[in-house]
């Protein structure tokens, strides 16, 4: 089939397709695709026609200078004058399939994909929600957004983001919004328009034909703008206008008047940014017409999170946090914040390209600089480009450094004149000075493995857990075991920053670590042995006592404790684990005991573990034991005089058993993307990807044998055999020796052949286009961990937590 522009129909059978595909290395479903030729700067689309073809493809639209499309005679060609716009048409069409579908749409120079995110975890309770991935705003991430609508969506949330003029109006018309969000006005983009107010008048198309506009009273160029506009207006601010305003703000409270009633809200952090973001939200829940009872329930559950950061070990016992992707003073603002919860007690350094912001007045560009460096406490400061060179006497940091290029800096550290040690080091260039280069300079050399922990879905699985929780329940997540294998101090900190109630680890020495790498958040170590009490109590950390044993010689410690402030502990019952607890005929000795040290002690929490609470079978047997949990604390609470947490809930119960939430729960597997029960895993993201590389490939011929024992055996035909960088020390068990074991190379699946070793493998790569260098993965979002743990028989957990400390952790955040 083939048709030119003037005779397409968006109603016929080509366009009946789910998905859209402009990249060829995200193909998914090839009978489902129609994939559309966009040039990009180094190659075209059609470059790829042949490779989708023979991977299934059939649908394509290209442009009519290609000239090839008799060669593929099962596949069916649009041929038309411009493919992105082709794209843009087609999305719009499909949008007004879904007319009544109410649809928010944001923009604005900062926060859309933050807002963005938080608006979908406060309303998709109630809304089946389509909204944008990750940051697609631009002129094709939208229609590739818009084109997820179907007819289960009860709501839409789109981005709308622009970068020059002329570009909204054809955005606008893709999305078709009904309800508009302008978040704020900033540098972002600057030389492209003439002023800041062409910027806002642009962005402001988006809302010609929008029922309902919201916005902040207090931008003055926004509000001037949107009064111009149709829509009615809901807004929010100090000026006494707005339809929420502003009467106090302080701390985590603002006081909020609205017609003639007030309302207190509590807001959970206390930064400009995220409070205009929280108040953006707060305002839609408003207008959807969510009581301010509700709205402070769920928006106290929001914390913001930076995006597209990554954090990776340095040279020298360095930190090194990259960001390359903009580089104006919000971005550079964003990633000062980020480098503020990584706590670690280090200097900190700044390396800072030009800020390609803005035409005129660099010194007074440069000033805002200097005061973000105040602000953040950078103690050693290295501007990269002319114009930081002509502006050094703006930046008053007493050790300081310029170089005009990338290349000069990069000299200088290979050279030794510049060196870096025991510091923390925040790389923040725009991408033409190609800070990559530096990074590859930075970085610590070490083993090629690597796991990646995407701390964006972290938060999304976090996010998802407290939306099946109560308004009150707390949340307690387990960083025991290297956090699942992710790292407890950086796993920490991201949790601490996202306000979760308390954090668990197995024994003293791992919350010691915590407490010195900055983390404040409580702490419960599960598994406390007595000579440890002395240093549980110097570091604020409370033990679980599980025995009569442990809580005597709690008692005898005590006894000799001058310390006047009583040592927080928490009791663990066993209600039919029967691995550690007390027993129900052990509650008098139990209270006998506490009576005794009463005045030395606080009972802050108490707790039971589920023996079955990822398996139907055990459903009786898990409400049994909840039961007798609850006759148990009923007994200590009596006996105490005063009320304690109690948590018996772990990731599958919190998913099984919503009634049993009591005070707290505790998530652990469930954080790091797996569903044990299976009932919600689609809701979850995956947190971690173990990658290696090739390190060598060889031809080997019939009768020839792969490692140790010679257990590998090529038979019949030669095979193209690649020995991968890791083993059973990194983790990688010899279980999945012998074709047991498979990982993705290029896409595709690869056996292992022969044993693991310590530290390499060997895998078939027969008939796959593959060189040494190339990316193999181990588990990841291509290969989930759980198929890894059905293939040995094992658990999840032991695929993550058997995960060396060797191999190297990088931590990193998109949008």
């Amino acid at each position: 089939m083939t048709q030119s522009s003037t005779q397409i129909d968006f109603n016929t059978d080509f366009w009946n397709a789910k998905y859209l595909l402009i990249d060829s290395r995200l193909l998914t479903a090839p009978s489902q695709t129609i994939f559309f030729a966009l040039n990009g700067r180094k190659r075209e689309g059609t470059d790829f026609i042949e490779d989708l073809y023979n991977k299934g493809v059939r649908k394509f639209v290209v442009t009519d200078a290609f000239e090839h499309g008799y060669k593929y005679k099962e596949a069916s060609f649009i041929y038309c004058d411009d493919t992105l716009k082709k794209l843009q048409e087609v999305t719009t069409f499909h949008r007004q399939k879904f007319k009544s579908l109410p649809v928010i749409s944001i923009t604005g120079s900062n926060a859309k994909t933050i807002v963005k995110e938080w608006l979908y975890t406060l309303l998709d309770a109630d809304y089946n929600v389509v909204k944008s991935p990750k940051s697609y705003n631009s002129q094709i991430g939208v229609p590739l957004s818009v084109w997820q609508i179907n007819k289960k969506h009860t709501l839409g949330i789109f981005e709308a983001g622009i970068s020059q003029p002329n570009e909204m109006k054809n955005l606008a018309d893709i999305i078709s919004p009904t309800i508009g969000l302008f978040t704020n006005i900033g540098s972002a983009h600057d030389k492209q328009f003439d002023s800041l107010e062409q910027k806002v008048k642009e962005k402001g198309l988006l809302f010609d034909h929008c029922k309902d506009i919201i916005y902040c009273k207090d931008h003055e160029l926004i509000d001037h703008e949107m009064q111009l506009k149709n829509g009615n207006k809901i807004t929010w601010g100090k000026a006494t206008d707005a339809t929420l305003q502003i009467i106090e703000h302080t701390a985590h409270k603002v006081l909020i008047k609205e017609k003639s009633n007030s309302h207190e809200l509590t807001i959970p952090f206390s930064d400009a940014a995220s409070f205009e973001n929280a108040m953006h939200c707060v305002t839609v829940m408003y207008h959807l017409g969510y009581s301010f009872e509700e709205i402070d329930a769920r928006i106290n559950r929001l914390k913001s999170i930076p995006m597209r950061l990554e954090r990776k070990e340095g040279i020298n016992n360095t930190v090194l946090i990259n960001d390359f992707y903009n580089n104006d003073l919000g971005g550079l603002q964003i990633a000062l914040g980020f480098m503020g919860q990584n706590q670690e007690q280090l200097p900190r350094t700044l390396i800072l390209s030009d800020l390609l912001q803005g035409k005129d007045n660099n010194d007074a560009l440069y000033q805002k600089v200097n005061e973000l460096c105040e602000e953040y406490d950078i103690q050693r400061f290295i501007g990269i480009g002319e114009h930081l060179n002509k502006s050094q006497n703006n930046i008053k940091v007493e050790n300081k450094e310029f170089y005009k290029t990338t290349a000069a800096l990069r000299n200088a550290i290979k050279k030794g004149t510049l060196v870096f040690s025991k510091e923390m080091i925040l790389l923040k260039g725009a991408r033409k000075f190609e800070f990559e280069k530096v990074a590859v300079l930075l970085q610590r050399k070490i083993h090629s493995t690597q796991l990646e922990i995407n701390l964006d879905a972290v938060v999304h699985n976090l996010m998802f857990y407290r939306s099946l929780l109560k308004p009150k329940t707390k949340i307690m997540v387990m960083v025991k075991a290297l956090g699942y294998g992710s790292g407890k101090h950086e796993l920490a900190h991201t949790l601490q920053y996202h306000l979760v109630d308390y954090l668990g680890v197995a024994f003293a020495d791992e919350g010691v670590e915590l407490r010195e790498n900055g983390i404040r958040t409580p702490i419960m170590v599960l598994t406390p042995s007595p000579d440890s009490f002395e240093t549980m109590r110097m570091h604020d950390l409370e033990p679980e006592i599980y025995n009569i044993e442990m809580l005597q010689a709690l008692e005898d410690y005590l006894s000799e404790d001058a310390n006047e402030k009583p040592f927080a502990i928490q009791l663990n019952f066993d209600t039919g684990m029967h691995r550690l607890g007390f027993n129900e005929d052990e509650m008098d000795l139990l209270f006998n005991t506490l009576n005794r040290i009463k005045n030395k002690i606080k009972v802050t929490g108490v707790f039971t573990h589920l023996a079955g609470a990822d398996e139907d079978i055990h459903d009786q047997y898990s409400k049994n034991q909840i039961a007798l949990f609850k006759k148990m604390t009923k007994q200590l609470e009596a006996q105490l005089g005063y009320s304690v947490i109690k948590h018996c809930l772990n990731s599958a119960g919190i998913v099984r058993y919503p009634d049993a939430q009591m005070n707290m729960v505790r998530l652990g597997i469930g954080l790091h993307g797996v569903e044990v029960n299976d009932l919600k895993q689609e809701d979850l993201q995956p947190v971690s990807t173990l990658k290696t590389v090739i390190a060598q490939i060889k031809h080997m011929k019939p009768g020839e044998t792969v490692g140790y024992g010679r257990k590998g055996v090529v038979e019949q035909k030669e095979k193209k055999i690649a020995t991968i960088g890791i083993g059973y020390a990194d983790g990688f068990n010899r279980k999945f020796s012998n074709g047991i074991g498979k990982v993705i190379v290029n896409g595709k699946q690869a056996p292992v052949i022969g044993n693991v070793c310590m530290d390499m493998t060997m895998i078939d790569i027969t008939g796959m286009k593959a060189e040494v260098g190339d990316e193999v993965v181990i588990f990841g979002k291509e290969r989930p961990i759980t198929q890894l743990a059905k293939d040995i028989e094992t658990i999840p957990y032991e695929i993550l937590t058997s995960v060396s400390s060797r191999v190297k952790r990088v931590y990193y955040m998109e949008g």
